[in-house]
């Protein structure tokens, strides 16, 4: 049986992990990774708007891995509308790194809860082989955490490199062209910084259950035996 120390510590990072696989499945079901501002170019150039005017032609778009929503407003205010990414616009987009980065948090959701199993397994028991010990937990947990880190960097990459904010307020646009005037990655996102984050306190902790600390021995005193002793 695990000490008492080792025993918590593995507790703890249990309840990590499934805090992190609950994180991940949150961020991906909700359609808040990014928000910004899209300006309507086209109708703002036909009115030769200037600084004051062009408050009328801003609107707002925000959108997560599968949906989202935008505010059009070109001179006539706003008109709200919603999409889905699949299984239209995803063509529209970049189809290979929008479906990585899918992926990518799937694997990160069953690892985290290999990773809490591993760690249950670990805080009730010493485990007979090694790979199910804490070098097993400790594999699981980078893997999980290293999966949302590719997943975390992809979707950077999709937003910075290949426009994607852009792409999907010009999808089916066909009157007017729309300009991102701002961006701003969104709790989602940060959700799943804050789940790698979690994967990484438990590579901490199960590195501190396996610090040995030093055992405290108390000296015994020697029982010195007489010959008056035994005669009493």
């Amino acid at each position: 049986m695990p000490g008492c120390f080792k025993k918590t510590l593995f507790a703890l990072a249990s309840i990590v992990s499934f805090a992190s696989f609950i994180l991940i499945v949150v961020a991906m079901g909700t359609p808040k990774w990014m928000t910004g501002k899209i300006l309507c170019k086209t109708g703002a150039d036909l009115v030769n708007a200037t600084d004051p005017e062009l408050v009328k032609f801003i609107g707002e778009i925000y959108y997560g891995l599968f949906r989202g929503g935008k505010i059009r407003q070109c001179g006539l205010g706003g008109r709200r509308s919603k999409f889905t990414i699949f299984p239209h616009m995803v063509k529209k987009l970049n189809t290979g790194l929008h479906v990585m980065i899918i992926i990518f948090l799937c694997v990160a959701i069953f690892f985290s809860l290999v990773s809490f199993g591993f760690c249950i397994l670990n805080a009730i028991k010493v485990p007979y082989r090694a790979i199910n010990g804490p070098a097993g937990a400790c594999l699981w947990n980078f893997l999980a955490g290293g999966f949302v880190v590719l997943a975390v960097t992809s979707f950077m990459a999709a937003v910075k490199l290949h426009h994607l904010t852009e792409r999907i307020a010009n999808f089916r646009e066909h009157l007017f062209r729309f300009i991102i005037l701002e961006e701003r990655f969104e709790d989602c996102f940060w959700i799943c910084v804050a789940s790698a984050t979690a994967h990484a306190v438990n590579l901490l902790l199960i590195a501190i259950s396996e610090i040995h600390f030093p055992k405290i021995k108390t000296k015994t005193e020697e029982v010195n035996v007489t010959a008056e002793d035994i005669m009493y």
